[in-house]
């Protein structure tokens, strides 16, 4: 078995492993990320921040979205940012005088009392959570009475046209079925059926699920690859050796010219996005 068939099947049994970040791939994220933040953003507008309000911004990455959203509740306001990896907190800190980051994860927010934040969001955070229940249920515990939550997910109906592709690539140089693509980071994906029933069944009402469809383009092979493993904090292709990896992009390079139009690669990602309240 090589070393990415290995971490295949390590995916497919749904581990996600959160000791894989390295400064280069903080660093990329941090460059790279701007797909996600705007699908934030779309996200945050659903919410509707206003000045004085107080927000908890849970799996805060590099902090971009935080930032933003600090700016939208500034003077009086605050966002409170955690992501569970350290190095991604240290670039998060100091983005704006009103955000600020901590190391800590979904499922456990002790540090924080009951009812203490007017609304709260995970944007491209729940499909890397597994227990989900447990997530959602501490996010209606430190809510305030009223209060809002966002959320979104990768679609669990609808994979990814970059994921279908790297699956492709994968399987024709002689990688294991499925390891790829459950190393992509779609081992915890939703569809919207289930995570309307998730918030649910965690106390939340006025539930509001839309499906999003985003086009975005890609350069080639090595733009699709540094998004995946910065994105994926380094479980995409971990373990894979260099020549692995050389094989990959060879066989990516070939799969995404059927894709390129005279402004570039354009592939499709299929989001849900949720919104509901805590009840009053």
């Amino acid at each position: 078995m090589t070393q990415l068939a290995s971490t295949a099947a390590a995916a497919a049994r749904g581990s996600v492993s959160l000791s894989l970040d390295s400064e280069d791939l903080a660093n990329t994220y941090e460059r790279v990320s701007t797909r996600q933040f705007n699908h934030g953003k779309i996200l945050i507008d659903a919410l509707a921040p206003v000045p004085g309000e107080h927000a908890l911004d849970v799996g805060c990455g590099t902090g971009r979205l935080g930032a933003e959203v600090a700016r939208q509740v500034a003077p009086d306001g605050s966002v409170i940012g955690l992501d569970p990896l350290p190095l991604r907190v240290d670039i998060a800190s100091g983005k704006h005088p009103g955000f600020r980051a901590f190391v800590g994860q979904a499922e456990d927010l002790s540090r924080f009392e009951d009812r203490s934040f007017d609304f709260a969001y995970m944007n491209s955070v729940l499909h890397w959570i597994e227990d989900k229940a447990r997530a959602l249920g501490e996010l209606r515990r430190v809510l305030r009475a009223g209060g809002r939550v966002g959320v979104n997910s990768a679609d669990a109906r609808r994979p990814h046209q970059s994921a279908e592709i790297a699956r492709r690539a994968a399987l024709a140089v002689g990688f294991r079925e499925g390891g790829v693509a459950n190393a992509f980071g779609t081992t915890y994906r939703v569809d919207g059926d289930v995570l309307a029933k998730l918030l649910r069944e965690a106390g939340f009402v006025d539930v509001d699920v839309r499906e999003h469809t985003f086009v975005d383009t890609l350069s080639g092979a090595d733009d699709l690859l540094s998004w995946s493993q910065s994105s994926s904090f380094g479980n995409f292709l971990a373990g894979a050796s260099s020549a692995e990896v050389e094989r990959l992009r060879a066989q990516l390079t070939l799969e995404l010219e059927a894709f390129r139009t005279p402004s570039g690669i354009r592939l499709e990602r299929y989001l849900v996005f949720a919104t509901a309240r805590r009840p009053a």
